[in-house]
């Protein structure tokens, strides 16, 4: 059992109520929808049914090796997925073998010279630096990320906002001057660098981010199918927040599962809501075959093709 620490007082983002779900409609509709969606989700539930980050992950078998390297191709899990594959590879075979041991001894004077050198669209090398000091810290306060994560948790709270909201402020309460120098301060803020590169990885729901990529590391960490994971046992599937990237937006429109159409937190709790309706239980179980029906190019969404390609026609209706 993780051990509890009082939480930092922050503010809860707000989330859609139960009471109000996205999807509308009747009963035979909801069943319907999840009929289709759990005939998509055995479509894609194996690891060659698509190339996914995930799957560089599963390559290692000790649990703190996935946390680390769970993190860290989350974190750089935008952009082109041939160049998300390659920057995680690279970011490894500088980490080596032993990628938590390389983080709980991480010095950055002995260290970085491999790291440096990287980039990853905007970024640098001394953005990943900061990385491993800031992972350094939870593994080395708390033993686990996992443990780091569910000390600013309410495992009551009907999601995670709240969770990701704590994580993500402690975590940018780390000293980085290793990585930017003596001008940061602990508070990740500089005055010649107000937004370290860092603080990418640590976004915050107050301030309306989707939190698409620590959404996408919870999911991999939490739930447990022939794609994830399933390493931590301290939160439950039912609280998780959908990834809110591109494809999941163009889809969830298309089946009416949001009201927004900003790609914000909102949006994400919201869509989320709605899969509840159909999976109360398990309500991001059905995120990786939405988003790799949208990278496979079936979703007509925006586009003359319509629906004709999409696996969910006939409860998929894509705006005009």
């Amino acid at each position: 059992m993780a051990e509890r620490r009082s939480r930092p007082a922050t503010r809860r983002p707000s989330s859609p109520s139960r009471n109000r779900p996205a999807v509308r409609g009747s009963l035979v509709a909801v069943r319907e929808l999840r009929l289709r969606l759990d005939e998509l989700y055995r479509t894609f539930d194996h690891p060659d049914a698509a190339s996914d980050p995930v799957h560089i992950v599963r390559r290692y078998t000790a649990p703190d090796d996935r946390e680390v390297v769970g993190f860290c191709a989350a974190a750089l899990a935008f952009g082109r997925v041939a160049s998300v594959l390659n920057s995680i590879e690279s970011l490894l075979a500088a980490m080596g073998p032993h990628p938590a041991a390389f983080v709980r001894s991480f010095d950055a004077r002995r260290d970085r010279a491999a790291i440096d050198p990287l980039v990853h669209r905007w970024i640098r090398g001394r953005d990943l630096v900061a990385l491993m000091l800031i992972l350094r810290r939870m593994l080395l306060e708390s033993g686990t990320i996992e443990r780091f994560f569910v000390s600013g948790d309410d495992p009551t709270a009907d999601d995670v906002g709240a969770a990701l909201e704590a994580f993500s402020t402690r975590a940018l309460e780390t000293d980085l001057a290793a990585a930017y120098g003596s001008a940061v301060v602990p508070n990740g803020v500089s005055g010649t660098q107000a937004r370290p590169g860092v603080c990418y990885f640590f976004p915050r729901p107050s301030a309306g981010s989707a939190c698409k990529r620590l959404n996408l590391f919870l999911r991999w960490m939490v739930r447990r199918d022939a794609n994830d994971l399933g390493t931590w046992t301290s939160v439950s599937p039912s609280r998780l927040i959908i990834p809110l990237d591109t494809h999941v937006i163009r889809l969830g429109r298309c089946l009416r599962l949001t009201r927004y159409s900003s790609p914000n937190w909102k949006m994400a709790a919201d869509i989320t809501a709605a899969l509840r309706r159909v999976s109360a239980d398990d309500p991001v179980s059905y995120d990786f075959s939405l988003c790799h029906v949208g990278m496979m190019g079936a979703c007509g969404y925006g586009r003359a093709q319509r629906d004709r390609q999409c696996p969910l026609k006939g409860i998929c209706r894509p705006p005009k």
